[in-house]
């Protein structure tokens, strides 16, 4: 414990009145928190980074009683505005520890935070005494915890780690095959585009995909509109095509209004078989419905380049981002 023992203190918990709403909990104050450690993780519910960190810090408020755990969700995209799609996500991941609802982004600006997911652990006296930007890092958070609740006079802190086996989404990235980096579909963001004429802005256009795909790159195929922060399908049959090194690739997407659209993934052309991701049968069909985080692929090793093909048989769904791992 000895590095842990030199935590700097990096100043006070501001004040968590800029949150709009609270699951879970009445609104919380550092003045309520006063004698109790506190820990603090930033999150937005479509975020993979962010969902691979859950089985840890859900384990954490499982396991330390003496410890208040406080989600704040400060949304990425319009969809995640949506106090109940919060509450229907969260609460399907098993998460009842308090959730400040940071829609206007008060407490994000008053932590100078940047990151999702993004870990601030405080002490008995209210003061930030470590951060954790990212995923991974969970011993080292863990032993943090530890140490300030020891530090509070807590008796019999039990020293072990929490064990916890992550699948689904959940499960760890591949970092050791992991190539290509995310990349937005709205031009704000957008890298790696290579269809033919590049990308035009917030109108309707018939994109066609480029004869070969250099790695790490992506296209649009059909009539799609490009928005600054998303892209909308105009009619039926378009697709988004990528050529990608990763065992997981993941959308964030959904279809208007909520209601299903039909999704088919291919891989190398053929169906994805083995390689299918949660949200998509072994001949690669699927439906898209509410805007969240769909899995489409997971292979198995080893891995190397492939070329997926995600067509949308029904218009209208909007897709933000594509996540690997």
């Amino acid at each position: 414990m000895t590095a842990t023992s030199r935590l700097p203190v990096e100043g006070p918990l501001p004040a968590l009145d800029g949150a709009t709403a609270w699951l879970h909990s009445e609104p919380l104050t550092p003045a309520a928190l006063r004698g109790r450690v506190a820990v603090l993780q930033f999150c937005t519910f479509s975020c993979i980074n962010w969902l691979r960190t859950v089985p840890y810090v859900r384990a954490w408020a499982e396991k330390y009683r003496d410890v208040t755990v406080i989600g704040v969700h400060s949304p990425e995209f319009p969809f995640e505005h949506d106090e109940e799609a919060v509450r229907s996500a969260l609460d399907g991941m098993g998460i009842r520890y308090p959730i400040a609802i940071d829609d206007d982004f008060a407490l994000w600006r008053a932590l100078d935070n940047a990151y999702w997911p993004a870990l601030y652990f405080v002490d008995v006296d209210g003061r930030i005494r470590h951060r954790h930007v990212g995923e991974e890092g969970y011993e080292r958070s863990e032993r943090v915890i530890q140490y300030l609740l020891g530090e509070s006079g807590v008796r019999d802190v039990d020293e072990g780690l929490v064990s916890v086996t992550p699948d689904g989404v959940h499960l760890a990235a591949d970092w050791a095959s992991l190539g290509t980096p995310e990349t937005y579909t709205g031009y704000a963001r957008a890298t790696g585009f290579a269809s033919p004429g590049g990308l035009r802005l917030d109108r309707r256009h018939v994109y066609a995909r480029p004869d070969h795909l250099r790695p790490h790159t992506w296209a649009l195929d059909g009539a799609w509109t490009v928005r600054a922060r998303s892209t909308t399908l105009d009619e039926p049959g378009g697709r988004i095509v990528a050529r990608f090194h990763a065992r997981d690739l993941n959308l964030v997407v959904g279809a208007h209004d909520g209601t299903a659209a039909r999704v088919r993934v291919r891989i190398d052309g053929e169906p994805p078989g083995v390689a299918r991701g949660l949200d998509v049968d072994e001949q690669g069909d699927g439906h898209v419905a509410e805007p969240r985080l769909y899995q489409l692929v997971r292979q198995q090793r080893p891995i190397s380049d492939r070329i997926v093909e995600i067509t949308f048989l029904d218009a209208g769904v909007e897709a933000y981002v594509i996540t690997f791992g």
